[in-house]
């Protein structure tokens, strides 16, 4: 039997691992056995963490994007089938594009008789999507810009996000118009609007990435390499301490720091964990942006994970994130760095690039 492999790009920010746990859980309902995978340039991802913590058979490609790492990939997938997985959800990195010519086709090509391939989606935010429907300044690079643009050129179907956070009466009609080549829905992973629709296509249909584009490699690697990553891990210890305040005074407290510095974000994402409950935390943007879900209660002890991607130096990234868990930490909370990883991505060097569509 086919394993049915979705695959699910789009900006950061755009609300991929949100649409990933939703489907999991509904793919679940359906009576599917389902594998998720995420995707990073470095270990000690958010995602993988908060995905871990509501489903099972969660795996991570971490060192660099499925497309340069194609084999951590297949290697991933492969793992999901022995255990039994038939359908597998996978989020590559955020500021990746040319998934169809470097994921699809040799997926397609090489994998036929294993993986049934589902359309190409691209997830994104409604902001995004108005900036370039209405030719405005978005305030990130324009490489990442460029990213955007050249991820909804290659998609099968769009899935215009967040609509629990904006009317997109207007947004709809006018993408279905910009991008011809791809079905458009809409709807809110959060709140499971249109969820259920997008999973009803990309089951139904097989015909997967069928656009190929042309892409600029120094555009695109100009665009990556503009954020600054960081992926850090902290362990907390405190007497009786409200996690749920703390994960919240982080979150703001870091996003008014980078909105005083005009630092773009792609996504900031704070998840402390204690005794076996959570508290998550996001920024996609300006102050806004930020959000808070679940929680950790009260406790002495919890472990603190930060993955953010903001137009800044790695290393000043780095400085600016321990300085701000330590003024939020103060006298009541002691913190200790157990991980952390500072970087620019390099230039994207795909497996595979092929220049047909299989």
């Amino acid at each position: 039997m086919k394993t049915k492999l979705i695959i699910v790009g789009g900006f950061l920010g755009a609300g991929k691992t949100t649409l990933l746990h939703e489907a999991a859980r509904r793919l679940q309902l359906r009576g599917r056995r389902v594998g998720l995978i995420t995707n990073d340039q470095a270990s000690g991802l958010v995602d993988t963490a908060f995905l871990a913590s509501e489903a099972d058979n969660v795996h991570e490609v971490s060192g660099s994007c499925f497309c340069c790492n194609f084999a951590g990939l297949v290697d991933a997938v492969s793992n999901i089938r022995e255990h039994g997985g038939d359908c597998v959800v996978a989020e590559p990195v955020g500021s990746c594009t040319d998934l169809s010519t470097t994921l699809h086709q040799p997926l397609k090509d090489r994998f036929s008789d294993e993986l049934e391939m589902a359309p190409l989606t691209v997830l994104a935010d409604p902001r995004r999507i108005s900036e370039i429907l209405s030719g405005a300044p978005s305030g990130i690079h324009p490489g990442a810009r460029y990213i955007i643009e050249k991820q909804l050129e290659e998609a099968d179907l769009i899935f215009i996000n967040k609509s629990d956070l904006a009317d997109l009466g207007k947004i709809v009609p006018l993408a279905k118009e910009r991008w011809k080549q791809a079905k458009v829905i809409s709807g809110s992973a959060l709140n499971g609007m249109g969820v259920n629709l997008w999973l009803d296509y990309v089951l139904g249909h097989s015909e997967a990435g069928t656009h190929l584009v042309d892409v600029d490699y120094d555009k695109y690697a100009e665009g990556e390499a503009a954020l600054g990553w960081l992926n850090a891990r902290f362990s907390l210890h405190g007497k009786d301490a409200d996690w749920d305040m703390l994960a919240r005074r982080l979150t703001e407290s870091f996003s008014k720091k980078l909105d005083s510095m005009n630092a773009a974000v792609g996504h900031v994402k704070i998840l402390l964990e204690s005794g076996g409950a959570s508290v998550a935390g996001n920024i996609t943007g300006k102050m806004d942006t930020v959000s808070i879900r679940r929680s950790a209660g009260r406790g002495d002890f919890a472990e603190l994970t930060l993955n953010a991607r903001v137009e800044m130096a790695p290393e000043e990234l780095k400085t600016l994130a321990i300085d701000e868990i330590g003024l939020v930490c103060g006298s009541d909370v002691v913190f200790s760095l157990e991980e952390i990883n500072s970087l620019a991505p390099g230039r994207p060097e795909p497996t595979y690039r092929y220049d047909r569509v299989v």
